[in-house]
């Protein structure tokens, strides 16, 4: 017994247009939670062997010029041992005024990792950017 209050015709139901963000909002979110508890795991200390790595040798145009420090601390830049006054002009000299060449630094596995630092550290401040620290492939 329904009764019909409007004189027109009866006016269909349109569907809705609008885009519901609810569930992009509630999607956002739990992402937001998942990254917050996973980033500082990723960032968390592990152990690292760094005399090893399976990482393949770079090809370049120019040898890159080897600074080499063994296990008493001696530097080496290429095959001829340097003292802290002699490395940068060593250096200076192998690199030909070229700052940007391509530098290998190889310390000894028992070495402190400070020393290796400290090294690299002068030859940045000396303008040489283009340092990398060498490893051995592991045994198989």
């Amino acid at each position: 017994m329904g009764v019909r209050l409007s004189s027109g015709p009866a006016t269909r139901p349109t569907p809705v247009s609008d885009i519901n963000v609810t569930p992009l909002v509630d999607v956002m979110l739990v992402l937001l939670i998942v990254f917050m508890v996973a980033a500082p795991m990723m960032t968390a200390g592990v152990k690292v062997d760094l005399p090893t790595s399976n990482a393949k040798p770079l090809q370049e145009p120019k040898p890159p010029i080897v600074v080499s420090i063994n296990a008493e601390g001696t530097v080496y830049v290429n095959q001829t041992a340097a003292t802290p006054d002699t490395l940068l002009p060593l250096m200076a000299q192998e690199a030909d005024g070229d700052k940007e060449r391509r530098i290998h630094l190889r310390g000894d596995q028992t070495l402190a990792y400070g020393r290796i630092v400290q090294t690299m550290g002068t030859l940045n401040d000396a303008g040489y950017a283009r340092i990398a620290l060498v490893s051995e492939q592991p045994p198989k």
